[in-house]
């Protein structure tokens, strides 16, 4: 499309200086992908980034003191999600385009990030996500406020057209819905023939973990602490508490040094381990590539320790800490068919925009409450390049809050599929206290057995 614009600007002999550039925002962990794209696919584009990873601080600073003059002849400027909100000569020049990359970094209206982006002047606009809604549904009125101002009316008209607590009332108006918006979407889905005819399978399983004593004895008592704690706690007090009790008893079912915060992570004190070991070991005979994924970016290191003694090769880890160059060479290091055998993950991190389909495994070590992050961070394997099929194993211990957790991910998905195959959201805090306990309490016999 871009392309097509410059040509249609040359061949008319003028170029809309009122129009252009296009602005595209996207996370800093995607800047060198896309540069790497636009390089492969459309070299006839000139494209500048505007970070201090690819500019020094001169550079920026020139272009930011006079971007009409300094940018005259680029087509697209990339930038970040974060530089957006500080750098205010962004929303001072009118773009011909802001385009937004892994646009449910807006979901949330009221940020100021997702009020910065939309005072941006532009000529139109263009949203590419892959999980429109990632919460909540109120997540697509916000990429619509963006695309279509008022085509979703306002958030509260928006909340109370698709709240109803009939199932069949809001199967119909989410029918409606879909009408309104499906003018506006371009929908495509990589397992859908028409794009892609050589797509490899996903299988994806559930991997049961039991407990070691000493992980059921830490997550027993904190379990305890807390139905105490909950007599007599309410309000914001009570949220807090849940949430890190919550978090507790994850980091628990990991390893319980997670917990404890001690350096050493002996893997016969966590059954996850072993499971691990045991998927790792069937890899090595195949020569197949894993990615291992873990919502704690204290859990990477430990892991790939663990994981480099039983492949008796270094991997790779990618973290929040990890620089933006760092990551281009250790995505072009993993990508060689005799690279690093595996890649440990941080969720947030590294769960979108990698281009990792050397791996034909995938571990979710610990699961994330929203499936639609689960699935984003599958996909950096399986996806369009992939050759081989793609099996993902999801680990959850037996008779823990993992379990439920599970259930519940197997519910959201459930919601709201007639819009976007998308998901609710459950908020475990407003749980009373019996429903609370019962979500999270220990069932020794399962967490037990072999």
């Amino acid at each position: 499309m871009l392309l097509q614009f410059k040509h249609a600007d040359r061949a008319s002999g003028k170029k809309l200086k009122a129009d252009s550039p296009t602005l595209l925002i996207l996370p800093t962990s995607l800047l060198g992908n896309w540069q790497r794209e636009i390089e492969k696919f459309a070299p006839g584009l000139k494209f500048q980034i505007w970070h201090r990873s690819m500019l020094n601080a001169k550079a920026m600073k020139s272009i930011a003191a006079d971007p009409q003059k300094t940018l005259a002849d680029v087509d697209v400027v990339a930038t970040t999600y974060g530089l957006v909100r500080r750098e205010k000569w962004l929303a001072e020049m009118k773009w011909r385009l802001v385009i937004l990359d892994e646009a449910q970094a807006i979901k949330n209206a009221g940020a100021a990030q997702t009020k910065s982006i939309k005072a941006i002047p532009c000529a139109g606009r263009i949203a590419l996500t892959g999980t429109p809604v990632e919460n909540h549904l109120g997540d697509l009125w916000s990429l619509f406020d963006f695309c279509l101002p008022g085509l979703l009316g306002t958030p509260a008209q928006f909340k109370k057209f698709v709240k109803a607590e009939d199932a069949k009332e809001l199967s119909q108006r989410l029918t409606s819905l879909r009408k309104l918006i499906q003018p506006y979407v371009l929908r495509r889905m990589k397992t859908d023939p028409r794009i892609i005819s050589d797509l490899p399978e996903k299988t994806e399983m559930r991997v049961d973990c039991g407990l070691t004593t000493t992980q059921a004895s830490l997550y027993q008592t904190i379990t305890d602490e807390l139905a105490k704690a909950l007599e007599d706690s309410e309000g914001i007090q009570r949220r807090g508490m849940v949430l890190a009790a919550l978090m507790q008893l994850k980091q628990i079912c990991n390893h319980p040094a997670l917990y404890l915060k001690q350096s050493e992570f002996e893997p016969k004190q966590s059954a996850k381990f072993s499971e691990l070991a045991s998927i790792c070991e069937t890899l090595i005979e195949k020569q197949e590539k894993v990615l291992v994924f873990s919502q704690f970016q204290s859990m990477c290191h430990p892991l790939s320790d663990f994981l480099a003694e039983t492949f008796g090769r270094s991997g790779l880890v990618l973290t929040g800490n990890t620089s933006t160059k760092k990551r281009s060479r250790m995505i072009d290091e993993f990508q060689q068919p005799n690279g690093p055998p595996f890649m440990v993950i941080s969720v947030k991190a590294g769960g979108t925009g990698l281009n990792l389909t050397q791996a034909s495994h995938v571990v979710h070590f610990d699961r994330w409450w929203n499936p639609a992050v689960e699935d984003q961070a599958t996909d950096r394997a399986f996806r369009i390049g992939q050759k081989r099929n793609v099996i993902v194993h999801k680990f959850v211990c037996r008779g823990t809050l993992e379990e439920r957790i599970d259930d519940m991910i197997r519910a959201k998905k459930q919601i709201s599929e007639e819009l976007f195959d998308s998901e609710g959201q459950i908020q475990l805090t407003e749980m009373t206290n019996d429903q609370l306990m019962k979500f999270i309490s220990l069932d020794l016999e399962k967490a037990s057995a072999n």
